[in-house]
């Protein structure tokens, strides 16, 4: 099953949450990635049906999701926000979800989706005593029960220790390649890399790029970097950084050197040829513009 989106946009009053984004979504595990508030779960509720866009249009396999109560029968969503009640257990979490799907046999497709999230143990214990890892991983087997086509997954990696993260990696892993369509939101690449064979990057309301972990890779090393170096001489340094082409500006600083490297492989390359050739020692290389919000704005800033 795919899911498209054509020109969607969603916003509150003034704030716009989505700004005009296309993309389609089909067979396999896909990872949308992007900062906090980049418009990740408001995307990922249109897609579920549970907000409307305010322009363009949402569809699944060419059927309009928004107020189309058959999707259901197709799609899973486990939200971001805790979405189960305290006071149940996480069977009859579970098994009410199976009954609101009317499943022919609502006990043993419970049963059954508690397994493959390894809940066994604390089945009947009250979710209300549950970490935040057990948490995920009942919604999740809330999100199951009715073996849904569509998967939709929002952060749902965060709170597991490492022994349940890689036990849903694994579990997510195998349902793409079962030809389920998965779609789950994350602002770690490293968790979209080991997990989505493909990336929608989302930045402020935007679709930013798209393609496999290693496009997105590249796009994002092939960007300019800043650099905050400290040297024995960062004088000297500086004469010998901005001689050459890898490097568009060095500046001195009160914390040391400040190199933007506009070819982050020639840079990483001459850098410490260079301090050898000029008789520097390095003390320190660190990036200063490595946050996620910086690393995807240049991509919008690319597509614009």
């Amino acid at each position: 099953m795919r899911i498209e989106l054509a020109q969607v946009s969603r916003w509150y009053g003034n704030v716009v949450a989505v700004n005009d984004v296309t993309m389609t979504i089909g067979p396999g595990v896909t990872g949308l990635l992007g900062p906090n508030g980049a418009g990740k779960s408001t995307l990922l509720h249109m897609m579920a049906g549970f907000l409307a866009p305010s322009s363009g249009t949402v569809t699944l396999d060419g059927t309009k999701i928004w107020r189309n109560h058959q999707i259901y029968r197709s799609i899973g969503l486990v939200p971001e926000r805790e979405a189960a009640y305290g006071f149940l257990t996480g069977w009859q979490f579970v098994l009410s979800g199976a009954r609101l799907h009317r499943l022919p046999d609502p006990e043993d497709a419970a049963r059954k989706a508690i397994a493959l999230v390894e809940m066994e143990p604390a089945r009947d214990r009250r979710i209300e005593t549950y970490s935040k890892g057990m948490r995920q991983r009942i919604k999740v087997a809330a999100a199951l029960v009715h073996d849904p086509q569509v998967l939709l997954l929002d952060e749902p990696f965060n709170g597991m220790d490492p022994r349940q993260r890689m036990h849903l990696m694994d579990l997510v892993t195998g349902m793409g390649a079962a030809g389920k369509t998965i779609l789950f939101s994350s602002h770690i690449l490293e968790e979209v890399e080991r997990v989505a064979q493909h990336i929608e990057v989302m930045v402020a309301g935007r679709h930013a790029a798209s393609g496999d972990f290693r496009e997105i890779r590249r796009r994002m090393t092939d960007r300019p970097h800043v650099f905050r170096i400290r040297s024995s001489d960062d004088r000297r340094l500086a004469s010998a950084l901005v001689a050459d082409p890898s490097s568009s500006a060095v500046s001195l600083t009160g914390q040391g050197l400040e190199v933007q490297a506009v070819d982050f492989r020639r840079f990483t390359r001459l850098l410490p040829r260079v301090a050898r050739d000029a008789g520097v020692r390095i003390t320190q290389v660190s990036p200063a513009d490595e946050d996620l919000e910086s690393v995807f704005s240049y991509l919008i800033d690319r597509s614009s």
